[in-house]
């Protein structure tokens, strides 16, 4: 069932920080979109962020009307499109520890075999949330390594996870001294079997890695849940060879230093696909080389995601580096400025919708964040905060008059959510049930 879904801003956060929806972003203030999940009862979980900062206000003023603020929102919807209730968490400002969920960068969504909500963060802190959103039932905090500070370490567990049929956990974690930077950025990919609960966290067993050779490591920087072959990950100790030494010849300007790891997603129980992007620049990235490789559980690359040019296709372009993948189906997808993209689990690519046609240009404003277990595609509309979730043919070449029925159908439930919802400059708000995490 094609659907669409608004993006909304609890009315009470609205009214307590008086935020004015009619303003330019370039005032400072402004809403962003993070990830989506879905549930196998049809619930769908969206998780957004909304913010204000105003030059000139101290970081520790009181007054909620005029002080500078960031959250993270989480809202949850009934298979039948419905806001059931949202998730305020992670302030950034003010009392930055008045919530019990872990603040952190690339903040990914996903539901556990036992329906549990994972929300996950750079460096490795996952926090664990009842279906209804309603309380935090753990938090595995890393505590972050910092330069010149000193380093306490924390309860890690993964900085992403992405659950296939079966429960395995695919997870990213990160390591310190990454391309020699001072930093923990994600650079391994590992499998759990185990069950992730608040008595207990399973072991991660490292499949792949980015960069061979971290520098600056120590004792402190081993975890006993993230291991290969028997004992923690660290050091020379990783899986070999890593996957820049695997693509070497891929990349003839840097050899892939400074490039960073995409989330991997399960096509299968016992095979991923594992996106690896090269350096980005500040004068343009377009053309720059990229792999979305094939890995199965034994850590071997069977393949890749075949059929993108690294110029004419480049997901370098707008930073669109997301993909989606349907592991019941063995089906990847991914959406980017040129055109929409499938394959099946042998990485042939089976459909391309090219954005340049007028039927599909209304994609480029849309970011694919994930699909749900029936098979829908969740995409996000960046402007207007609507998500549109697309269900996907049974046949992949089908997809072109799926995607162009759905774009149709957004039309309309567009205006019939306009005439409901009365927004502000696409701006929604609800009056839901809030939690406050």
């Amino acid at each position: 069932m094609i659907q669409t879904l608004p993006l909304a801003l609890p009315r009470t956060l609205v009214d307590t920080h008086r935020i004015d929806l009619t303003a330019p972003y370039s005032k400072g203030w402004g809403i962003r979109a993070y990830d989506t999940a879905a549930a196998p009862n049809g619930d769908v979980y969206a998780l957004y962020g909304v913010h204000r900062y105003t030059y000139g206000v101290a970081d520790g003023e009181e007054n909620p009307e005029i002080a500078n603020f960031r959250y993270r929102i989480i809202t949850r919807y009934s298979a039948d499109g419905d806001v059931l209730a949202s998730a305020v968490c992670c302030p950034s400002y003010g009392d930055k520890n008045d919530s019990a969920v872990v603040n952190g960068n690339d903040m990914t969504l996903c539901v556990l075999p036992d329906r549990t909500l994972a929300v996950s963060v750079r460096p490795d802190s996952t926090t664990l949330i009842t279906p209804d959103l309603s309380r935090v039932l753990a938090a595995y905090d890393s505590k972050d390594k910092r330069p010149f500070e000193k380093f306490t370490p924390g309860d890690a567990f993964a900085s992403s996870i992405s659950a296939t049929p079966s429960g395995r956990l695919l997870c990213v974690t990160t390591e310190y001294g990454v391309w020699n930077y001072g930093s923990l950025l994600a650079n391994v990919v590992g499998l759990a079997d185990g069950i992730l609960n608040p008595a207990s966290k399973p072991v991660i067993e490292a499949i792949a890695s980015l960069d061979p050779a971290p520098t600056r490591y120590s004792d402190d920087d081993l975890r006993s849940h993230i291991q290969y072959q028997g004992s923690p990950v660290g050091g020379a100790h990783r899986p070999r060879p890593a996957l820049t030494e695997l693509l070497a010849g891929e990349d003839r300007h840097s050899g892939w230093r400074d490039s960073r790891l995409g989330r991997p997603l399960p096509l299968a129980d016992d095979l991923f696909v594992v996106p690896v992007y090269a350096r980005t620049f500040r004068g343009g990235s377009r053309g720059q080389p990229f792999v979305f490789a094939l890995i199965n559980d034994q850590g071997t690359m069977t393949g890749r995601l075949n059929g993108m040019h690294e110029w004419r296709d480049s997901p370098f372009t707008g930073f669109c580096f997301n993909l989606a993948a349907d592991p019941c189906r063995g089906r990847a997808f991914h959406l980017n400025r040129y055109g929409l993209y499938a394959w099946n689990k042998a990485g042939e690519l089976r459909a391309k919708l090219d954005t340049e046609t007028k039927t599909f240009k209304p994609l480029t404003h849309f970011t694919l964040t994930a699909c749900s277990p029936a098979g829908d595609l969740l995409l996000v509309h960046n402007k207007q905060h609507l998500i549109l979730r697309v269900p996907a043919p049974d046949v992949l070449t089908d997809l072109g008059p799926a995607v162009e029925q759905a774009l149709r159908t957004y039309a309309k439930q567009r205006t019939a959510l306009k005439k409901q919802w009365s927004p502000v400059n696409w701006h929604w708000t609800h009056t839901s049930v809030v939690h406050h995490l």
